[in-house]
């Protein structure tokens, strides 16, 4: 009988596994793991009963979550305090069964980490793989003889994400994706394509393509490498093949060079993208296949020209971003990834820095797609610590393996254009930092000689310059000198040192207009990165409290200093930088009578994260007659503001004015109206409406139909709506979520960055009139209804088709 049942047991795994990719074809080991929060002696140990635990499915992160027994991840006891918004890591397991077919004997078997945060260290059938400290950095192993073909295997990973350690949230678990590949035992290695295109002309391409092949057999082997490069529709327009000898456990570089015609080279606005498929033969027998999709261009970077793309100069309108996701935390579902980029690619960016640490894969193909450049960044500390439990705990011993593992992983993202070294690190300023970035850049050019190194830094005097001379590019963080209050430290070291290629990689949000005259101004100055392009859990309140921090700004837990809030929603400094970076735009604001969060009276002058306080609101009962101030933002030669058809008179709008203009109103229900001309032309207006009382509910999906992969995801704005369909701004409205179909809540939000309601549970209190629902999508396919209610008001309902 006990025979029986095992036999009963192990079909059923095959049954549940899901199907077997083809040898080369990494498989997604996301689903079906099982959870514990906090220690577990023996849990590594395949027979360990985890029955009790909690049944997750990857991406996880346990910080967003509800801390035990409330409902809220925040405390004001948390460790992280103000740097991690008041959330809580600590100790957690996770541990996954799964089948390997009796096919796999005979074969190499990977598991692939995208990313755990952080110390995690993984186990196979009880036995060690190891340890990996980064939080940020993809690392995999070779199981192949720690695993049963043919049987249940156990993997277990446990994770201390304990202390101090790190400046922003950095959320705790497995948080990006799990892949297992099975592979031949000659194949390409883990990462081991590598393409670059040395000559890129209208007329033709160059492409050169390294495949590192690897022989983990014991017996030398004749091997045939085939590439075939595909065209962005997906034609084949240019193939070779080659032969060559792989010894015994060792690995050997292949390169191929490749002609293309007429090649549709990638851009920010044209990022069409190749793929070079490369295939592993011996005896004619196909052993491994991998596609590698790459964008043909050219960057440079100098002092007199500026940054050329595709030899046509380019201006960064970058912004830094951290990896969280508002309301799912550091959870990185590839949609996530997504929709950020689209965003800001919507609000006028072409540039990200992923500030400070390697982003997820998913965040640079998006890139890819959507035409976005990037700076992909090492680290925020080397050997000196920001941080007590930080990574200078780890640099010395581990510093080569996590710059290899950003470089080899990302280099043939046309996306990427810069590999940063670290931001406004310690050492900077001495010799021994010096010496150090001189290290790693050295070693970033051995594995990728075609992008420049870059890194972020602050203190700009000319103690700097022995650490600048290591780097290609100078980073510079909060720069700003075109608004006129100060001299620009731009020209003052261009005056110096006339070759240096400069950009700002941090800059205040209140000084947008000065960074981006110095960008506009100055060649050498090859664009601007402000801080930040998208608000993020953690270092708490900055853009509004600012500095010095302490335990007292509970219940603040997010930066409030983005372009974008954590709901991806707009704000007010996101439509001054369109006016910046955009013709013909008008947006109107207004500041309300009293501030919007108690003021910090010892705030330092010099932090300056916040932005004015103002808001897209014209709805002010008991201010009626009361005169409230109105600011235009516009690129439009000149504003006319009206209310209710009156004009209160028009004003310039030009660089002399900072792009802004500023009226007096006394306040009075209606329509509040900017309206941009150039010359005597109507180019562009925007208006504010006064809400009546709430009556509806209305709800809003940014898509409706999904895949029904587990991991689709769909953000749903639901809104507090007067009878004439205006957001009420002022509604503070509890809603109540209810999901039926093949779907679930994985977040709730509503940018309040005081708020500390629970990000999980299916209910949310509006703030400005408005919160959000973010549904993901199960494996099954059909109908998914997201349901909204609250006191007094109707309910609402909306539907997503998941296929």
């Amino acid at each position: 009988m006990k025979a029986l049942l095992g036999v009963f047991i192990l079909l059923l795994l095959f049954k549940t596994a899901p199907a077997q990719p083809a040898p080369g074809t990494p498989a997604l080991l996301d689903a079906g793991w099982r959870f514990h929060r906090g220690g577990a002696q023996g849990a590594e140990l395949p027979a360990f009963d985890d029955s009790a635990w909690r049944s997750v499915d990857l991406p996880h992160d346990w910080s967003i979550e509800d801390l035990p027994g409330t409902a809220s991840p925040f405390s004001p006891d948390a460790p992280s305090q103000v740097s991690g918004g008041f959330t809580t890591g600590g100790t957690g397991w996770y541990r996954k069964q799964f089948a390997l077919p009796a096919s796999a004997a005979g074969q190499r078997v990977q598991l692939l980490f995208e990313g755990v945060y952080m110390n995690a260290e993984v186990w196979i059938n009880g036995q060690s793989l190891g340890r990996h400290p980064y939080g940020y950095t993809s690392f995999w192993y070779d199981v192949t003889d720690h695993v049963k073909a043919g049987a249940a295997n156990v993997v277990a990973v446990q994770v201390h994400n304990e202390g101090a350690n790190s400046r922003w949230y950095s959320g705790s678990g497995i948080y990006r994706h799990v892949w297992l590949t099975t592979r031949a035992p000659l194949h390409v290695a883990q990462w081991g394509t590598y393409i670059t295109t040395p000559e890129v002309t209208a007329q033709q391409a160059q492409v050169r393509a390294v495949t590192t092949v690897r022989n983990a057999s014991t017996q030398a082997a004749d091997i045939t490498l085939v590439t075939r490069i595909r065209s962005p529709k997906g034609r084949e327009v240019s193939a070779t093949t080659s032969k060559q000898a792989v010894a015994a456990g060792a690995a050997t570089d292949v390169a191929q060079v490749f002609t293309i015609r007429a090649p549709e080279r990638w851009s920010v606005d044209q990022p069409n993208l190749y793929s070079a498929v490369t295939e592993v033969y011996q005896n004619q027998r196909l052993l491994d296949r991998v596609e590698t999709t790459f964008g043909v261009r050219t960057v440079t970077m100098d002092a007199a020209r500026g940054l050329l793309l595709n030899g046509q100069p380019l201006k960064l309108k970058g912004g830094c971003i951290h990896h969280d996701h508002g309301p799912l935390g550091a959870k990185s579902y590839d949609r996530a990834e997504e929709r950020k980029v689209e965003l800001l690619k919507a609000s006028g960016y072409n540039a990200l820095r992923c500030s400070h640490n390697p982003p997820a894969p998913a965040l640079l193909a998006a890139c890819d797609r959507l035409g976005m450049l990037v700076i992909d960044e090492a680290f925020d500390a080397w050997r000196v610590a920001k941080n007590p439990f930080d990574y200078h705990l780890y640099f010395d011993q581990w510093w080569q393996t996590d710059v290899a593992s950003m470089v080899r992983r990302d280099r043939n993202h046309p996306s990427v254009i810069m590999w940063s070294l670290g931001n406004e690190i310690p050492e900077r300023g001495t010799p021994a930092g010096a010496q150090t970035a001189k290290q790693l850049g050295d070693y970033i050019r051995g594995l990728d000689p075609t992008r420049p190194i870059t890194a972020a830094v602050n203190g700009l005097n000319p103690d700097k310059d022995p650490f600048f001379a290591a780097l290609d590019v100078a980073g510079y963080n909060y720069a700003a000198g075109g608004d006129h209050h100060q001299e620009a430290i731009y020209a003052k070291d261009h005056a110096r040192l006339a070759q240096r290629v400069m950009y700002g990689a941090e800059s205040y949000p209140l000084e947008a207009f000065g960074s981006w005259m110095d960008v506009v101004d100055h060649p050498y100055v090859l664009g601007d990165f402000v801080w930040t392009a998208v608000d993020y859990i953690g270092e708490a309140s900055i853009g509004w409290l600012g500095y010095w921090q302490n335990q007292g700004f509970y219940p603040w837990n997010l930066a409030h200093c983005g372009d974008l809030d954590i709901c991806g929603w707009k704000r007010p400094q996101s439509y001054y930088r369109d006016a910046l970076w955009k013709s013909d735009q008008v947006s109107v604001f207004v500041q309300p009578p009293v501030p919007s969060f108690p003021l910090n009276k010892d705030k330092q002058e010099w932090s300056k994260w916040e932005w004015h306080d103002v808001l897209a609101d014209w709805t002010w009962p008991g201010q009626e007659n009361k005169p409230l101030k109105v600011d235009v933002y516009s690129s439009c030669e000149r504003v006319e503001l009206l209310l209710n058809g009156r004009s209160l008179g028009s004003q310039p709008t030009t660089r002399a004015t900072r792009f802004q203009a500023t009226w007096s109103v006394p306040y009075e229900a209606g329509v509040l109206q900017a309206v941009g001309y150039n010359g005597n032309k109507r180019v562009s207006t925007a208006e504010l409406r006064s809400a009546a009382a709430p009556t509806q509910l209305k709800l809003t999906a940014d898509r409706a139909a999904l895949r029904a992969t587990g991991q689709d995801l769909s953000y749903i704005t639901v809104e507090v709506q007067d009878k004439q369909g205006v957001r009420n701004p002022k509604a503070e409205v509890p809603l109540q979520f209810a999901l039926t179909g093949p779907g679930t809540i994985v977040g709730v939000g509503n940018a309040n960055p005081r708020s500390t309601e629970s990000y999980q549970r299916p209910q949310r209190t509006t703030w400005q009139g408005r919160c959000l629902v973010i549904v993901k999508t199960n494996p099954q396919a059909g109908k998914i209804m997201l349901r909204a209610s609250a006191p007094g008001l109707p309910a609402a309902e909306l539907t997503l088709a998941a296929e």
